[in-house]
């Protein structure tokens, strides 16, 4: 009980002081940075409308996030900027007669994070990827909506992503 005691009053003082050497949880975003503008994605890939899918899920994955409010670019502290460089589907399981039966959807995109007011840049990311496997169903058509659902998915993984980036990386 008493080694206990001691190991726990041992911690209990290593964080204290540990908290005071300017550790932090979290990230350090500048003060006055309380907005972000994320405008549509420029889509260099030929899949169509997979700009509209990936903004979509970064601007809902900031407005879940809480810690900054998503604005119009006139209204923002800062500025989420992105292109979608690359967007491919590959096989990567097959059955007996070598047919494909999982592909992996990967997207590959670039974003920086602008500090507007400051007129600087927080940081860049490029080859920034996200992936997401899906199987081949009986018809074509079930196939592409699998695709889609594999897209939508890859998105709100990236979302998340750039979030997290955007947040804790100071």
């Amino acid at each position: 009980m008493r080694q206990t005691l001691r190991s726990a009053l041992a911690w209990l003082l290593l964080v204290a002081l540990a908290g005071g050497c300017g550790y932090t949880i979290g990230g350090n975003l500048p003060p006055h940075v309380k907005t972000v503008a994320v405008p549509i994605f420029r889509n260099r890939t030929q899949e169509p409308a997979i700009e509209n899918v990936i903004t979509s899920a970064v601007v809902n994955a900031f407005v879940g996030g809480g810690r900054l409010k998503v604005v119009p670019v006139e209204q923002a502290d800062s500025l989420l900027d992105g292109e979608i460089t690359g967007y491919s589907v590959d096989s990567i399981a097959f059955d007996a007669s070598i047919n494909a039966q999982v592909f992996r959807l990967r997207v590959t995109l670039n974003v920086q994070f602008r500090d507007l007011r400051n007129n600087t840049m927080l940081w860049r990311q490029e080859g920034l990827q996200e992936q997401a496997d899906f199987r081949v169903a009986g018809q074509v058509s079930q196939t592409m909506a699998l695709e889609e659902s594999a897209a939508r998915q890859a998105a709100v993984d990236i979302g998340r992503k750039i979030v997290s980036l955007a947040l804790d990386r100071f």
